[in-house]
């Protein structure tokens, strides 16, 4: 077998793991070694060491899996466990998943490699893997009762096959798939080319990580697997800003992507400050003639989008879901809107009973932000995060791209934050303020009314207070 330092270099954190209690020692001595990840830290590229060489990705807050080669066959190893996973610091869940950690390891292969994946189940309950996107035998595909058996707990299979086609792909249960997925069930799979492909590009840094979600209570750490569509944590691979690892890169690179969406609704993913090219889906590359630039694109359920730019205006630029309530955490859904409501006197009746009461989102919801007001336990604030110049205000499904020009390449460490160059930072206006200029023709109806417009009475806005399709 081959030792640990040959299956990762440089990841730390890695340790073994004790086979389950109904698998003999005897048939674990036959299986490559379980490698388990302790920490939910970006770990650096695992560069292959055997079988065909490739650029290897680095997953975002996750790892790749190591492997061992065996008679010209790549084996991996997954543990199907409950796990604790770190969301973001302070904050824990109590989730299922592989190898230590939710998401499981990422799994890297060429493409024409014979793959074998050894499946241990630890669950309570019977699993298995559905390797979604891949062209395969369909008795390995991994859907319980339709193509296989399901493997029951303390039970291991075996799934073997050839990585016909480069791409990036998912994996993640088809048994009692409502709850295991909801638990963090899932993982990355990147398909390398063998040979130079006319539609995928060499790039100098690439990027994956999966969109998923979680319902779980403030002052909780089990997530409600019930809920169909009102998640509160929006996740990146299992973690939420402040959380989410930054994306650092040097100035001048070509960079890849790669987002996998397994939620229960879409997401806009949005990058500011460059424009990219959506170059693969998980049906395989784009045509060239088919790609346009883009700086938002819409990551379905089941999906996978692969994003490429080139990384050319240094700063520390926002990368984020484009539904507002994404980058948001432990949020209530049934909060009234309390805009322009004057509370001053209910205010005071209030705290003759509850004397640290306090008024809050009559002036919008950023004083949420700047609270430090008592959290339940293993709570992260709604709206949270320092920068450079005060409170971010954000959560969930939020991160920075960092481009430096003197970021060395291969070094994926944080630069820190971005030294504006003079004259280049929106500033406060002190001087007056001229009135602006109108055109003449500015203003006015297109063509008269015929009667005359009876008094108007004050328009009243009520946000509803139902919560569907977000």
């Amino acid at each position: 077998m081959l030792s640990r330092r040959n299956f990762f270099q440089g990841a730390g954190a890695l340790t073994a793991a004790v086979s389950a209690a109904a698998v003999s020692r005897v048939a674990m001595a036959a299986l490559p070694e379980p490698v388990m990840q302790a920490k939910p830290d970006t770990m650096p590229p695992l560069v292959p060491g055997t079988g065909r060489p490739y650029k290897p990705v680095v997953t975002l807050n996750g790892w790749t899996c190591p492997w061992r080669m065996n008679q010209g066959i790549k084996e991996f190893h997954l543990v199907a466990e409950p796990v604790v996973r770190e969301l973001a610091p302070g904050t824990k869940a109590h989730l299922w998943g592989y190898n230590g950690q939710s998401p499981g390891p990422t799994i890297e292969v060429v493409e024409g490699d014979r793959v074998r994946i050894f499946v241990t189940n630890k669950l309570p309950e019977h699993t298995s893997i559905h390797w979604h996107g891949q062209r395969l035998p369909n008795g390995m595909d991994g859907v319980s009762g339709l193509t296989q058996k399901s493997i029951q707990p303390g039970k291991t299979y075996v799934y073997e096959f050839v990585a016909r086609r480069p791409g990036t792909f998912m994996y993640h249960p088809h048994a009692d798939e409502m709850t295991q997925m909801a638990m963090g069930m899932m993982g990355f799979w990147v398909t390398h080319p063998k040979v130079k492909n006319p539609l995928i590009d060499e790039v100098d840094r690439d990027f994956c990580f999966l969109l998923n979600a979680f319902d779980i209570d403030p002052g909780a750490a089990t997530p409600k697997i019930m809920t169909m569509l009102d998640f509160n944590l929006w996740c990146w691979n299992s973690r939420i800003f402040p959380g989410i690892d930054t994306l650092n890169v040097r100035k001048g690179d070509k960079v890849r992507i790669r987002v996998g969406n397994l939620t229960m609704t879409n997401h806009p993913i949005h990058l500011h400050g460059h424009e990219f090219m959506v170059t693969g889906t998980d049906g395989g590359p784009v045509p060239r003639t088919a790609r346009w630039p883009e700086v938002t694109t819409d990551v379905a359920v089941g999906q996978m989008r692969q994003v490429e730019f080139l990384a050319d205006e240094e700063g520390d630029w926002a990368f984020h879901c484009h539904k507002s309530h994404h980058t948001m955490n432990a949020m209530g859904h049934n909060v009234p809107t309390m805009i322009g409501v004057d509370h001053r006197e209910v205010v005071k009746q209030i705290t003759r009973l509850v004397p640290d009461y306090m008024v809050m989102g009559e002036r919008g919801m950023a004083d949420m932000g700047e609270m430090e007001m008592p959290l339940p336990d293993n709570t992260v604030p709604m709206m949270t995060g320092q920068g450079p110049f005060g409170g971010v205000e954000m959560g969930g499904m939020f991160s920075i791209l960092k481009v430096r020009k003197d970021q060395k390449p291969g070094d994926y460490s944080d630069p820190g934050w971005y030294h504006h160059p003079k004259g280049e930072v929106a500033f406060e206006w002190t001087g007056a303020l001229p009135e602006p200029a109108r055109f003449a023709a500015e203003g006015g109806q297109s063509m008269p009314r015929q009667q005359a417009a009876p008094h108007a009475e004050p328009l009243t806005v009520r946000k509803p207070s139902g919560h569907q399709g977000h």
